[in-house]
């Protein structure tokens, strides 16, 4: 099946992470995405190894297992855009896509005639989709910006981490998400203002310039704990894996490592306390309801775990299984894999590159988006720099081989 978005044509001038993820989901919606590289280099993620993709006889590429995280259903086409045959062919490019989508500092485009304002005067219909770390104003617009900056900035480090000593915890200072949130999220809300204005496309006539910010992505993020800022007046502060509002509801200690384990009312506490063989421990007044077990915490995580660790996480995980209370192993990644519901849904998956492009089998997470009519589609394995440079000139563009041929003696492709 060609999947929903089969009909639009995408101009990829992302690299790295937040925008590759944006274009990588609307090729999983079937979008044709031609992503542009630089011809040396390309994609600055290619060369971000350890580790590294290999080809059909097991050998080392140039392209890292980073780069393939993002970059599947596009097709590459390389272009020197420093050249004035560059920069023209990407206004043909332009001029025959439903959407464009870039990355670059604020300005950039510009000077190659490659903005939207310059791209939309061809192009009226085009939906084109700036994604930088501040925005395309304000005081810090000119900024470069990084995800590890945004989450220091965005406020999102300063709540992540272990409770300080002084509040009961072990310390340890402000801690990062290890997975660069601020670019997936960036990539995600950069993905819905796609469609939103595809969708408006359809009233209006019109395309329009989208911009996505790093920083303001990373801020919406704090949900409900900005939310309760605003209503307190009070700064959140650092709680490690316990919930702030719910106790108990964290990781614990077992006898052979950690679980997660947590009480959303009073009926799922006294649940809890009979299975661990503490009925009693339910009815006493510090733990009684939610806000006694919220004020005791500290010692509420002491008693729990002095029974908790008498067993390993195995012997928790089959006791919860079947009573309806919160609960939960800490997986590292080779047991999510292993998991059942995980393998059941099939979220591992291999794709092949074709043998022209080296083969190998590239290992992949299915996109989590499931439709019942127009399913996600896997068309293309993450593709070698350059792979499909003469056949979108040629497909797209029209271009002959004495076209394609003198573009490539000049260096322009």
């Amino acid at each position: 099946m060609a999947g929903p978005l089969a009909h639009l044509r995408v101009l990829d001038l992302t690299r790295v992470l937040a925008g590759p993820w944006c274009t990588q989901t609307l090729g999983d919606l079937g979008a044709d995405v031609i992503k542009v590289e630089r011809p040396d280099t390309g994609d600055d993620t290619r060369a971000w190894g350890p580790s590294w993709l290999t080809d059909a006889d097991g050998k080392d590429t140039n392209d890292s297992a980073y780069f393939s995280s993002c970059n599947r259903n596009k097709r590459s086409l390389t272009v020197d855009i420093s050249k004035p045959e560059g920069q023209a062919l990407l206004r043909e490019l332009a001029a025959k896509c439903d959407i464009l989508v870039e990355n670059y500092k604020l300005g950039d485009l510009k000077r190659y005639g490659l903005d939207y304002a310059s791209l939309s005067k061809a192009n009226p219909t085009l939906v084109y989709c700036s994604i930088t770390a501040y925005g395309q104003d304000g005081p810090y617009a000119q900024r470069p910006g990084y995800d590890l900056l945004c989450q220091a900035e965005g406020g999102l480090m300063a709540i992540n981490g272990h409770a300080d000593v002084e509040d009961g915890g072990p310390g340890g200072g402000p801690v990062k998400v290890v997975i660069a949130v601020t670019d997936v999220l960036s990539g995600l809300n950069a993905t819905i203002a796609i469609l939103a204005a595809i969708e408006a496309r359809h009233t209006t006539g019109k395309g329009q310039h989208i911009d996505i910010a790093l920083l303001d992505s990373i801020v919406q993020f704090g949900a409900n704990q900005i939310a309760t800022y605003f209503i307190t007046g009070k700064v959140p502060k650092r709680v490690g894996n316990a919930h702030v509002n719910l106790a108990p509801y964290q990781s614990f200690k077992t006898g052979d490592g950690y679980m997660i384990v947590g009480a959303g009312n009073d009926g799922q506490w006294r649940k809890l306390c009979d299975a661990m063989g503490a009925a009693d421990m339910a009815f006493r007044p510090e733990y009684l309801e939610m806000k006694d077990r919220n004020a005791n915490r500290g010692q509420l995580v002491r008693d729990m775990e002095a029974i908790l660790t008498l067993h390993p996480t195995q012997h928790w995980l089959d006791t919860f299984a079947s009573l309806g209370i919160p609960h939960a192993p800490i997986n590292t990644y080779d047991q999510v894999f292993a998991h059942p519901q995980v393998q059941h849904r099939g979220l591992r998956m291999n794709m092949e590159r074709p043998a022209e492009q080296g083969g190998g089998t590239i290992a992949m997470v299915k996109s989590p988006i499931r439709m019942s009519d127009t399913p996600v589609t896997y068309r293309h394995a993450p593709p070698v720099k350059g792979s499909s440079t003469e056949a979108v000139l040629r497909d797209v563009l029209g271009k002959t081989d004495e076209d394609v041929a003198a573009l490539t003696a000049k260096g322009v492709v």
